[in-house]
């Protein structure tokens, strides 16, 4: 990379800092008006109670729970598309990691709410604190979360050091320039500092996977370690942990292909990125699709009791029409547009990435609901339909997700410049000054 191009990747990955244009505004006051709305309705929630939900006693999880799953999951396969990427050392993922990694840390902040929710009244938590037996798989997820949580952080903040500083530089006289002082812990780009830096991303890359790994599996217990029909299966680990890597990249994707777009990063994003993910994308749903035949086949194969009407109500009954949509528009044919060579990758990306999300969505659901409204003692299925309340909280937590990012660049480079500089080995660049007027109470 030339010193020209150089200076280029860094006015783009500085370029949304400081900036609230008119498109800027409107973004953040439609998703702000969606949350709002979303955290509107858990208030009427808390009120009234959990009757004003869909949920009864027969199927006491829905939404809530389908949500928590699906968007942690989707946490997990943005920090899993960063750490390999690192960790089998990717010449072209400088521009991408940063994205993933922030979308991980914002889908694990709206999925984690998601038990708080649950449970009606928030002051429940603190009972699992307080109370909370070893043996509970409940319990085992507060843990799991909360170090994977904590982990996501660190794996974000690290990499970030370097830009901090960069950005701490070329600020003009400013009140974020100490915020960015302090923030960038001292960064001077020193041998030493950089092996330090170098030697801790890369623990952290590989941290990042077993961890991400028991989360989505301690996920999947919750449900096995249930006796009820279409939950009590020994696969359900292996099969989380790919649905989750799968929805991930798909996540990965769209953002990728929504800040390049508005940020205008096209020089630096191209379609081999897009090709290069939905080659990893096509590899996960593949994997799934096996493990997901697997599970039917053996469950179908030995019918047992508990199991049958679940699986008679998936195929053929009441679920029918959600279970054939996610597995022909939201799995084989993503795949397969996903996988067909020829022009429009980005365009093919996208909406195989977007139909990924949406039937991942669904399969969540089919694995939450008739599960719960499969009948244990001898009287008619439960029945689940979900009121506003469910989904206004649910539109709100997914408006919540591009809410985080799109504030986050603007405080922080949306691509990341010193992994850029050590995967081309370019010297530092002259600096490029910065003026966000927004330091100063204004707004560009």
């Amino acid at each position: 990379m030339d010193r020209r191009t150089h200076d280029r990747y860094i006015e783009r990955a500085t370029w949304p800092i400081g900036r609230g244009d008119r498109n800027f505004w409107i973004a953040v006051s439609v998703l702000s008006a969606l949350v709002a709305a979303g955290i509107y309705a858990w208030i009427y929630q808390i009120q009234r109670g959990l009757w004003v939900t869909g949920l009864n006693q027969q199927v006491s999880w829905g939404f809530y729970i389908i949500n928590c799953v699906f968007f942690i999951g989707m946490s997990y396969g943005g920090a899993m598309t960063s750490a390999i990427l690192r960790l089998t050392n990717a010449k072209w993922r400088a521009p991408l990691t940063r994205l993933a990694e922030t979308t991980a840390v914002a889908a694990l902040l709206v999925g984690a709410v998601y038990p708080i929710i649950d449970m009606g009244r928030p002051d429940r938590f603190l009972y699992i604190l307080r109370y909370g037996q070893v043996g509970s798989p409940v319990v085992w997820d507060v843990v799991a979360i909360s170090t994977y949580m904590i982990a996501s952080l660190v794996f974000l903040y690290l990499p970030l050091i370097p830009d901090l500083a960069t950005t701490r530089d070329s600020l003009r006289m400013s009140r974020l320039q100490r915020i960015y002082g302090v923030l960038a812990l001292g960064w001077k780009g020193t041998p030493g500092q950089r092996a330090s830096l170098h030697r801790g991303i890369g623990i952290m890359a590989v941290l990042i996977i077993p961890l991400a790994v028991s989360v989505h599996s301690v996920l999947a217990w919750l449900f096995a370690v249930t006796a009820r029909g279409g939950w009590h299966s020994t696969i359900f680990a292996p099969l989380f942990v790919l649905a989750a890597m799968l929805s991930g990249v798909a996540a990965v994707i769209l953002v990728v292909a929504a800040f390049r777009k508005v940020y205008g990063l096209q020089e630096f994003i191209t379609a081999r990125h897009f090709r290069y993910l939905s080659y990893l994308m096509i590899a996960l749903g593949v994997g799934y699709l096996y493990f997901m035949v697997s599970e039917y086949l053996t469950e179908g194969y030995l019918a047992e009791e508990s199991v049958t009407p679940v699986l008679e109500a998936i195929f053929v009954g009441s679920y029918a029409p959600a279970f054939w949509s996610f597995t022909i528009l939201g799995l084989i044919v993503p795949l397969a547009l996903a996988a067909f060579p020829g022009r429009f990758t980005i365009a093919r990306a996208v909406g195989a990435s977007t139909l990924v999300i949406a039937g991942m969505w669904l399969k969540r659901f089919l694995i939450v609901v008739p599960g719960m409204a499969e009948p244990i003692m001898p009287w008619d299925w439960g029945r689940y339909s979900p009121t506003w309340v469910e989904v206004t909280i649910t539109i709100g937590s997914a408006a919540a997700i591009p809410l985080i990012l799109i504030i986050f660049f603007r405080f922080f480079p949306v691509m990341s410049v010193h992994e850029m500089e050590e995967v081309e080995g370019t010297p530092e660049p002259r600096a490029i000054v910065l003026v966000p007027t927004f330091a100063e109470g204004g707004g560009k």
